[in-house]
This record gives structure tokens, C-alpha cells and sequence, in this order.
């Protein structure tokens, strides 16, 4: 493609969850790349719940932590330290605490869709990873989600309606498992162009490498 014409958006499908600290991570460090690159991102994010089955109150971060993976305190503190490390120069801040909760997102993920409908899909997911790991809401909180969205000029009535219908409750459901038959286990994963599926937070400069092959050159990787 000559130099002079502008590269179309390249379409990006991000599987997360609202609560997974490395999908903060990774999109922050693709939106970087992206940035430097001069590659224009069509972001689409998709739902995954890290913890469908988890009771309305959550569960004490760490605890769970060590139930699910067996990570040991001084594993736990590492792993914030690097997040935080990590976080910081792409713009985006981790605020871990001692007693920090982990929840269910699954009305989470209903109000990105509903805020999907008007647009806003990807400045509400954004607004939701802010407000668990920077501002330490509780976003399983239905008062939490609906000042999310009157944060960003939306009806926060309208919000709540939805959530509390259940609206887009089946659509998401239908969205989880089709991703979930495509093999992803874990998150994030990014599928470039609906064909390339790169998993976990990469590093700035592998996702300029990619950027570089997609956008540039055309080429696929593996």
C-alpha cells in the first residue's frame, strides 16, 4: 500500500475480564505499540468470566489466588509489584491493597455490550478496568456499574434498567461460549484480522512486531 494512503483500522478481538490484571496489561501495551506504530486499532472486546461461579460478596484476592493457583503470599506480592511496575509507564495504574476482593463480571461484561449499542463499548471497558484496579470498586456492584456509565454522558437509568432486565444477559452468555469453543482457556487473547490469536500480555515491542507484519506488510506470523 503506497505510503500516502491511510492504512484501514486493523480489527483487534480482545477476550477479557474486567478483573484480569494482565488484559489491562496487554492492551495497554498494544494500544502503546499501536500509538508509536501509527496503526489505528478497531477494538472489539469479547466476555469471559474468570470466576462464573463465584458467590455475589467475591472472595478475598489473595485467598483465591492461592486456592485456584497455589500462590503463596510472597508469589502474590511479586506479581502486584511486576503488574504495578508494568502498569505505570503505559498510562495505566494498579492500586493493590491488603484485604482487595475479587468478583463475578458478568453483569460486568452486560453493561460493556449495552454501552456497545451506543458506541461506547470500548471507553466502558476501560472505565471498568479504572474503577476495580485503580479506583477499587467493586464492579459486581450494580451502583458502581451505573455511575460507570453516567461517568461517560450515558442514562444511568436506562443502564440500570438493563442490567436489572437482564437485557443483553443472553447475548453475552452466547458470546462466552463461542469463545470458549474456540479454545480459550485463558485471557487475554487477541485475535488480529479474525484470523491471528495471540494469548497474554506480550511486551510493547512483540506487539509492534506484529503491527508491523499486519499493517505494514500484510504477512501473516505464527
Amino acid at each position: 500500500m503506497p505510503a500516502s494512503e491511510p492504512r484501514p483500522a486493523l480489527r483487534v478481538d480482545i477476550v477479557s475480564d474486567v478483573v484480569c490484571p494482565w488484559c489491562a496489561v496487554g492492551y495497554s501495551q498494544l494500544a502503546f505499540a499501536a500509538r508509536r506504530a501509527g496503526v489505528t486499532l478497531d477494538i472489539h472486546w469479547q466476555p469471559f468470566e474468570l470466576n462464573p461461579d463465584m458467590a455475589p460478596e467475591g472472595e478475598d484476592l489473595r485467598e483465591h489466588l492461592a486456592a485456584k493457583y497455589g500462590s503463596t503470599t510472597e508469589q502474590s506480592a511479586q506479581v502486584r509489584a511486576q503488574l504495578t511496575e508494568l502498569g505505570e509507564p503505559l498510562g495505566f495504574t494498579f492500586r493493590f491493597f491488603d484485604g482487595m476482593r475479587i468478583y463475578n463480571t458478568f453483569q460486568a461484561h452486560q453493561l460493556i455490550e449495552w454501552a456497545e449499542v451506543r458506541r461506547k463499548g470500548h471507553e466502558m471497558k476501560q472505565a471498568l478496568l479504572k474503577a476495580y484496579f485503580t479506583d477499587r470498586q467493586n464492579v459486581s456492584d450494580i451502583d458502581v456499574l451505573v455511575e460507570a456509565a453516567d461517568r461517560l454522558g450515558l442514562d444511568g437509568r436506562e443502564a440500570r434498567a438493563s442490567l436489572e432486565n437482564g437485557k443483553h444477559a443472553d447475548s453475552v452468555r452466547q458470546r462466552e461460549t463461542f469463545w470458549v469453543s474456540q479454545g480459550i482457556r485463558g485471557v487475554p487473547a487477541m485475535v488480529f484480522s479474525g484470523r491471528h490469536l495471540v494469548t497474554g500480555a506480550q511486551g510493547v515491542e512483540t506487539y509492534a512486531s506484529i503491527l508491523e507484519q499486519l499493517g505494514y506488510t500484510g504477512n501473516t506470523f505464527a
